[in-house]
């Protein structure tokens, strides 16, 4: 019998999740096994890394070493990466930059290097064409690689093994430098395009200090416009000084000159007399945005801080933008009753960073680390600001590399408007939209389509960029804000990114979730039983619309089960095999969904190999091996030799599981013929989280992730009731998301005690 009510979500806690080291730690060099690798090739490689020695001796340089860049012949896993031919397995410390080809199915990455390790490179090469010559007829392909006659213990003394032994190389070195061949194209020396106006400039990590690096060209810049120590701030005749005197040395170069998106007042109407209770104990989300308007009549509500240079002259228009976002945030649900989302009111903590005419972005970025620095306790935080201009398929905005550092090395979480069309012609989202930790908000008109002012990701060709879309205005409903004269109507994404503000800070202050179980229920609630989106889909909307109302977000269908766990990444492999789901006879009547997120380090000069670290999810019936049975043509992290000779693809594993992306989604088709499973001996349940890092094995070590699992009964049965029963005598400690409990606690801990 269906029963016709609604469970809360669950909240699973009081077992750790067990760690756990990889026991497969190298396979050994791997070629690729759609290559053969001839000497002809070899020779072709060693006169390109001639021809850039010769080019590095001629070149007045003013660093020592030399810059290269590989050209692999396809997506290079880490595990593809040149491993023997440059600095043996120090390689990958080597890295210095990547990106896509034109086509965006190839990497291009780059390397410092000494010298030495060139000179190196070709000798290893001229050893490795005389081994391939005499030995192999000149040619070798994977079966002769992995073949144990050929490449076998050399005791057995098999007929038609090579004596390594004897030759020039090892037999490990040989493979590798022949492993490594088969995945490039060749070699060169990338020079950036040039810029021709203030820019904020990346150089490539040549070991030397910045300042000095410049200074070598003929370039005197000041400590403060050093945002990080590889990046600058230049003006448009030290740009030009730079491209002219060593433009190899430019990673990245974007412009400084950022414009407010453009947004729509469609209506402005006389100053309405509201009254407004003074704030209380509400939670506070800060806003960094243009200049507040402190005669508003919510002006209680809102801590001001105006950060503008005082010498910059400031009109009406400046205090429109930032007013009437923080109106949402305050007050939006009044304002709008259509979106009254039943999280309350909120205070704002309001930063005017910027006026409503151009600013410099590279000003921007030092005053936003010095305000989240300077404000501990705000967790949740609105930028609504955007560039006009298009970002970059191969790097990440300096802006967004910024709010993605702040957000690994801080308990925040940034909610950012997806910026608007500022003309026909602008089609791509603009910075800092294309942060990866951030949550970044599209908007789509009442009747939940994509505006007509809507810029469509993806960031870096593959990142899901918008996370989320909201309403944010449209001809259909626009959305009504206060501004300094009076009320408005307005259409824009900086509308609809306040929505999900305070969304988030309700889960977060109010509910006492993490941030990464707060992010991953905001975008589980978006995509739902969906239909796997389109690329063009989440170019567009990003995972989905988020439900207008917080219960909708707290609380699930009766015939679902939703939980949420969160733990911390301390070695390869985290995991959790003592989650007790509900059988019917021997079988799971239940499709499943599970929605993970996380906040990485990242890495901006790494180029489009972005994100440092790599959690992968599993979450499945434990099988009568042990093991944790895998999705379907999922071979990724495998443990043993034997799984990873079955390895997937670099590219197929970003496509289909969503490798290197800080959000993962697995989810099975909800349909009228979906059928019950098979339980296998261990009756439990199991979570698998692992961890693969791209640079400094320590990265993922104390990584924190949450996840939201939801169980949907095929039969239309409700058994949360058996579940919580079940976990309960499994160790777990389960709490609902009761809302108005968790609302009774909040006002009692806030509460000012009097002692007498």
């Amino acid at each position: 019998m269906i029963v016709n009510k609604r469970n809360n979500v669950l909240e699973l806690r009081g077992k750790r999740f067990i760690q756990a080291a990889k026991s497969n730690q190298n396979g050994g060099a791997s070629m690729n096994s759609q290559k053969i690798v001839t000497s002809e090739q070899l020779i072709n490689l060693q006169a390109q890394l001639k021809n850039i020695k010769a080019f590095w001796q001629l070149e007045n340089q003013p660093f020592e070493g030399i810059l290269i860049s590989v050209h692999y012949n396809k997506i290079a896993a880490k595990s593809n990466r040149i491993s023997g031919l440059f600095k043996g397995n120090k390689s990958n410390d080597a890295v210095v930059g990547a990106k896509y080809n034109e086509n965006k199915n190839k990497h291009i990455i780059t390397y410092f290097l000494d010298i030495e390790d060139l000179d190196y490179s070709i000798e290893l090469l001229s050893q490795t064409i005389k081994i391939l010559d005499e030995s192999f007829q000149g040619r070798i392909d994977k079966s002769i690689f992995d073949s144990e006659i050929v490449f076998g213990n050399q005791k057995k003394n098999k007929k038609g093994t090579v004596r390594f032994e004897h030759s020039l190389l090892k037999k490990s070195r040989f493979k590798q430098v022949v492993a490594d061949a088969s995945y490039i194209d060749n070699f060169e020396v990338e020079k950036a395009t040039p810029q021709l106006r203030h820019s904020i400039i990346t150089l490539f990590d040549t070991r030397t200090d910045t300042k000095t690096l410049l200074r070598k060209i003929g370039i005197d810049v000041l400590s403060a416009r050093i945002l990080e120590k590889n990046t600058v701030f230049l003006d448009e005749n030290q740009v030009k000084l730079l491209f002219e005197k060593a433009p190899y040395l430019v990673s990245m170069a974007t412009s400084d000159l950022l414009e407010l998106s453009p947004d729509d007042f469609i209506k402005a109407y006389p100053k309405e007399i509201l009254s407004m209770p003074s704030p209380s104990i509400e939670p506070t989300i800060g806003v960094i945005d243009t200049l507040f308007d402190e005669q508003v009549y919510f002006s209680k509500w809102v801590e001001y801080y105006d950060m503008v240079d005082e010498n910059i002259p400031k009109t009406t228009a400046d205090y429109n933008h930032g007013t009437a976002v923080s109106s949402i945030i305050v007050d939006g649900a009044r304002l709008n009753p259509w979106l009254d989302d039943g999280c309350g009111r909120f205070k704002v903590r309001h930063f005017g960073v910027a006026t409503a005419s151009s600013f410099s972005s590279f000003t921007i970025i030092k005053k936003i680390k010095e305000i989240i620095m300077n404000n501990p306790d705000i967790k949740v935080w609105n930028i609504s600001l955007g560039s006009n201009q298009e970002i970059n398929d191969n790097f990440i905005s300096a802006e967004a590399a910024v709010l993605d550092q702040i957000q690994y090395e801080n308990d925040v979480i940034f909610v950012v408007a997806g910026t608007n069309k500022p003309s026909a012609n602008i089609i791509k989202i603009g910075s800092p939209a294309d942060s990866i930790n951030s949550m970044v908000v599209n908007a789509v008109t009442k009747s939940g389509l994509s505006t007509k002012y809507t810029r469509k990701g993806l960031a870096l060709s593959f990142f899901a960029k918008p996370d989320v879309s909201y309403y944010g205005g449209s001809e259909e409903q626009y959305i009504k804000v206060c501004k300094p004269l009076g009320g408005g109507e307005v259409s824009g994404t900086s509308y609809a990114a306040p929505w999900i503000a305070r969304k988030l800070s309700y889960l977060i202050d109010v509910l006492g979730l993490n941030r990464e179980i707060a992010k991953a229920m905001i975008i589980d609630a978006a995509r739902c039983w969906n239909e796997k989106p389109t690329p063009e889909e989440v170019a567009l909307y990003g995972h989905g619309v988020v439900p207008i109302k917080i219960d909708d977000i707290v609380q699930t269908k009766a015939d679902e089960i939703k939980f949420l766990v969160s733990d911390i990444s301390e070695k390869w492999n985290t995991y959790n095999y003592d989650f007790p789901v509900p059988l019917k006879g021997d079988k799971y009547p239940y499709v499943t969904r599970a929605t993970m997120c996380y906040f990485p380090v990242c890495e901006r000069t790494q180029g489009v190999d972005y994100t440092n670290t790599e959690l992968h999810l599993k979450f499945e019936r434990i099988q009568d091996n042990g093991r944790i049975k895998a999705r379907s043509g999922d071979k990724q992290n495998q443990d043993s030799i034997e799984d990873e000779r079955n390895y997937l693809l670099e590219g197929d594993a970003r496509i289909e599981f969503r490798k290197w992306d800080n959000v993962k989604y697995v989810a099975e088709k909800f349909t009228n013929r979906s059928g019950s499973k098979k339980s296998f001996n261990r009756k439990n349940w199991g979570m698998e989280v692992t961890t693969s890092n791209r640079l400094n094995p320590k990265d993922g070590i104390g990584l924190r992730f949450g996840v939201v699992v939801t169980l949907k009964a095929i039969d239309g049965i409700n058994r949360i009731d058996e579940f919580i029963k079940n976990c309960t005598l499994n160790g777990w400690l389960v709490a609902e998301l009761d809302v108005q409990a968790r609302i009774d606690i909040n006002q009692k801990v806030q509460e000012d005690i009097e002692f007498e």
